[in-house]
């Protein structure tokens, strides 16, 4: 074998270089380093909007109290501008919420096909409608004294059946819709705060709520039980004056047999509803539970009914609607 042919001698192999960017810490490779850092959290957006004097203020501000970054009467198209600035810009805006309604006039037009482009992009968004009868708008409007954003020159009502018009496409889109017509602001919160606290990505939202038949059926519920069939705790004098979260009340309602067995089957019959909305992207979901008034045997089941679901992981807000009405 001449010179030329012998093989190379072995060298010993060069140390890495602990400056290069292309060595981990430890000489273990960059790839697999990077496999063991944290993702870079998505961007969060929420799009709250929905009928003037529904409630959109007040659903920002339960937000902004959640630590999110909100802004008002934000034009659709600045929505995607936003977006690639939190992901660009060091991560300062991870959760943000923007009010988007008619007092944008034609830049609201653009909100169906910003939304379109969100979803392509696969950002996390959800689009929470705010919504009311037009009963209450009416009577909110007369209270504050101001016009509808829409009214010009014609009538209250005018403004409200035009903005209506306009939403109808949205509300459809919508993730979630709230009917805040029978709601007080601290009710509105604890709606809010359900549809959007952090859980797990596969969480459903439950919403529990007790009611009046005497006041009407709740016109976002999702399911309605009646426990009239329940004996009535009105009817005994000690317990007339207390409700249902009241432990005398709760103790009456919750010892009657058949309540616990209407609960027991009630929450096992709602399993595979449940596991159906999560196979179906339905994340939030409202259980209405009705008697007579709203004050005895439908909060108490309510209640009830709230921690079962609660022990199974669900994420869970119990709501009296008309307890005080009577």
């Amino acid at each position: 074998m001449t010179p030329d042919e012998r093989p190379p001698a072995p060298t010993a192999p060069t140390p890495p270089d602990p400056r290069s960017p292309r060595t981990a810490p430890h000489g273990v490779p960059a790839l697999e380093a990077a496999a063991h850092l944290p993702a870079p959290e998505a961007t969060q957006v929420v799009i709250i909007t929905g009928m003037s004097g529904a409630g959109r203020t007040r659903a920002a501000a339960e937000l902004e109290d959640l630590g999110w970054y909100v802004i008002d009467n934000l034009p659709p198209t600045m929505l995607a501008p936003l977006v690639d600035m939190s992901k660009h810009g060091g991560g300062a805006l991870r959760q943000f919420a923007a009010v988007v309604d008619v007092r944008g006039r034609e830049f609201f037009d653009d909100l169906v096909h910003v939304v379109a482009q969100l979803r392509d992009q696969q950002v996390d968004y959800r689009m929470m409608f705010l919504d009311a009868s037009d009963e209450v708008l009416v009577r909110r409007y007369e209270q504050v004294r101001r016009p509808h954003p829409l009214q010009g020159d014609g009538r209250l009502l005018d403004g409200i059946t035009e903005e209506r018009a306009l939403l109808a496409d949205i509300r459809k889109r919508a993730d979630v819709v709230i009917d805040t017509s029978t709601l007080n602001v601290h009710d509105l919160g604890r709606e809010v705060r359900a549809a959007i606290t952090d859980g797990a990505e596969h969480a459903l939202r439950v919403n529990v709520l007790s009611f009046g038949f005497k006041y009407g059926i709740p016109l976002d519920a999702d399911h309605v039980a009646d426990v009239r069939f329940l004996p009535n705790p009105y009817w005994v004098s000690e317990l007339r004056h207390l409700s249902g979260r009241d432990e005398p009340v709760r103790d009456y309602v919750l010892g009657l047999d058949a309540a616990g067995t209407f609960i027991e089957r009630y929450v096992h019959a709602l399993e595979p509803v449940f596991a159906g909305y999560l196979g179906e992207e339905k994340r939030y979901v409202t259980l209405a539970v009705g008697c007579t008034g709203g004050k005895h045997r439908s909060v108490a089941i309510s209640e009830e009914i709230g921690r079962l679901l609660r022990s199974q992981g669900h994420r869970v807000v119990v709501t009296a609607r008309d307890l005080g009405k009577e």
